[in-house]
């Protein structure tokens, strides 16, 4: 399973996958810089996280560069502006109160013509059944305020940006593999997480946008 292009990259992988380009992780956890370069290896990894959380020496080493803050603090002038061309926050923002605000610090770091992918759960997510490793949006004690795609979005058209692509997410080679992941799942780990189930169910949504 760990061999299918994430929705996260999904707009831009034919175009950039053999290619240097800028990319910035907001939310760099669970070794998203090892599986980033898995897809993109000539890309320049920058991560951000609030502290090193599922992460080995190997994902560290795999970064170019990495900034430890706390994004609700807004304090972002360490980070280059104009220098990214796509920035991925994706399950980041259901965890912060102000992360409309944080969104909109963070796009001067993209280049013109950069690129943002934001991913996060629906209102949906509110009415799924209640699963161990979340399929219910309070499943996670860390989640603190809902968004919507289409209040995502009006944040970037507000700040220039074109939205590219914007809904629901159903990412399809997920859906037919259904059966073999929730076997692979079962026998990896004893039990079947909730995320199996998102694009099935509709759990996240998403917006992909283009900085004018």
């Amino acid at each position: 399973m760990s061999n299918i292009l994430p929705h996260k990259f999904h707009f831009f992988y034919s175009e950039l996958k053999n290619k240097a380009f800028n990319f910035l992780d907001v939310g760099a956890g669970s070794s998203s810089a090892t599986k980033t370069k898995q897809f993109f290896p000539n890309c320049k990894y920058h991560g951000i996280d609030r502290d090193n959380y599922r992460n080995t020496d190997a994902d560290f080493n795999a970064m170019d560069s990495y900034y430890e803050m706390d994004l609700t603090l807004l304090q972002f002038k360490d980070i280059p502006n104009d220098f990214y061309d796509i920035i991925n926050m994706s399950h980041v923002i259901e965890h912060l109160e102000n992360g409309d605000k944080v969104i909109e610090g963070l796009l001067p770091k993209l280049k013109k013509g950069g690129r943002i992918y934001l991913e996060f759960p629906g209102i949906k997510s509110t009415k799924l059944p209640s699963m161990r490793d979340t399929l219910n949006f309070y499943d996670d004690p860390t989640h603190v305020r809902i968004y919507s795609h289409m209040e995502v979005s009006e944040i970037l058209v507000k700040h220039g940006f074109e939205i590219i692509k914007q809904g629901t997410r159903r990412h399809w080679p997920l859906i037919w593999l259904l059966p073999f992941s929730i076997m692979h799942q079962t026998i990896k780990y004893g039990y079947i997480p909730g995320g199996v189930f998102w694009d099935l169910l509709g759990f996240a949504e998403f917006v992909y946008a283009k900085k004018r």
